[in-house]
C-alpha cells in the first residue's frame, strides 16, 4: 500500500505534513487516523500504522503471553505506546512530543513507505541505516531467493 522514501520538516508544534502523494490514500484507506507507536527494534524510528491495521497488529501482540520479557517489552513498546492521530483539513498530523523525544525525531526526518504502514525516521538513524550494508552473516535462506 505504502512505498517511497520522503523527507519531511516537523514544525515547532510536532506536526508533519503528510506527503501529497499519500494523502487520498490515508484518507480513503485509513479514514484519515493513523496510530504511532515505537519501533521495537529500531532506535530512532516511529511506526505508523492504518487503523484498520493496527487493529490487526494490537491483537496480535496482545495474545502473547505477558510472563515473557520479550512479549511484554514488545507490548509495552508497541500497545502500551499507541497513539491516535488524525489528519487534519490542511494534510497534517501531529506526532506527540513524548515520542519525538523518545525516538530523537527533530525537525528533519525521513518518512518511508513500508507497505502496510508507515516508518518516521530521525535524519540522523536514517542515514545511519542506508549507510549500512547487509553482511554475509546477516544474508538468510530467504533473502538468497529473491531475484533482484
Amino acid at each position: 500500500m505504502f512505498q517511497g522514501e520522503n523527507s519531511i520538516t516537523i514544525d515547532d508544534k510536532g506536526r508533519l505534513a503528510i506527503p501529497m502523494a499519500y494523502r487520498d490514500l490515508v484518507a480513503r484507506e485509513c479514514g484519515n487516523r493513523l496510530v504511532v507507536t515505537y519501533n521495537p527494534w529500531e532506535r530512532g524510528c516511529l511506526w505508523l500504522y492504518p487503523h484498520a491495521e493496527w487493529e490487526r497488529v494490537r491483537d496480535e501482540v496482545n495474545r502473547l503471553p505477558m510472563a515473557k520479557p520479550g512479549h511484554r517489552q514488545l507490548q509495552l513498546k508497541l500497545v502500551g505506546a499507541a497513539t491516535f492521530v488524525d489528519v487534519d483539513g490542511s494534510g497534517r498530523i501531529l506526532v506527540p512530543a513524548s515520542h519525538r523525544n523518545a525516538s530523537a525525531i527533530d525537525r528533519k526526518a525521513v518518512l518511508l513507505g513500508m507497505g502496510g504502514k508507515f516508518e518516521l525516521w530521525s535524519e540522523q538513524a536514517h542515514l545511519e541505516q542506508v549507510q549500512k550494508t547487509i553482511a554475509e552473516t546477516d544474508v538468510s535462506e530467504a533473502m538468497l531467493e529473491l531475484v533482484l
